[in-house]
């Protein structure tokens, strides 16, 4: 039987970087949910379906196969048994993404695409309604947060890095914002799971994070051999 781990939280704690360091050092497959939103995406770009048309996409869907692979430790996303990762960062395929992202025949179709891969593999899958909607049998859920503070200062950091003027203040309102939208939203709201643990990275750094992580995943494990 696989192992499945299920890290949520709001924006900004960290789970994407946590999730990828956790799987590599587990040996086991990181979902990016996000790339197979995208693949979604660019096969609908790859047969002119428009991006409002949502009885078009609802009647693709059905066509569409998505999974993860490795190469050489290189993720690799298939679509339909093709490998399409290098066309899933163009500008065209993120505002597909976007805008198709919305509809629920999409969300139905990748949950049950992301469901049977962790089914058949050992995963570590990252969202904001991974242990409560997509895989609620999970082994392991954590819920992965931060104070807005916090959150807010790593962004900030993040784009001044890269030369952007910014201003804390307003990302961390966004931030506040943001979580507001994501747990109220009528559909998989951003919840922490009654059987997750908690993790606080304010004052953690990424591989005291993943440490603790491995911790609540070797007990875990230990409790299912017992």
């Amino acid at each position: 039987m696989s192992m499945n781990i299920a890290i949520d939280g709001p924006a900004g704690a960290g789970k994407s970087t946590i999730a990828k360091r956790l799987a590599k050092e587990l040996g086991f497959i990181y979902v990016d949910t996000g790339a197979m939103y995208r693949a979604m995406a660019y096969y609908f770009l790859q047969h002119n379906i428009q991006g409002d048309d949502e009885t078009a996409i609802a009647q693709a869907c059905p066509d569409v196969d998505v999974t993860i692979a490795y190469e050489n430790g290189e993720q690799q996303v298939l679509l339909n048994g093709s490998n399409v990762t290098a066309f899933l960062r163009t500008e065209e395929v993120g505002n597909m993404a976007s805008a198709t992202s919305v509809y629920p025949a999409v969300r139905t179709k990748l949950v049950e695409l992301q469901r049977r891969l962790a089914e058949r593999s050992d995963v570590v899958m990252d969202g904001r309604d991974i242990g409560t909607c997509v895989l609620p049998g999970a082994q392991v859920k954590v819920y992965l947060t931060a104070s807005t503070a916090t959150r807010a200062k790593r962004r900030y950091d993040e784009l001044t890095q890269k030369g952007e003027a910014c201003d804390l203040q307003k990302i961390e309102q966004d931030i506040i914002d943001r979580d507001d939208r994501d747990m109220h939203r009528e559909i998989s709201p951003l919840k922490q799971a009654a059987d997750a643990v908690l993790v606080d990275s304010s004052e953690l750094g990424i591989e005291e994070v993943v440490s603790e992580i491995r911790a609540i995943c070797e007990k875990a494990k230990k409790e299912r051999q017992a």
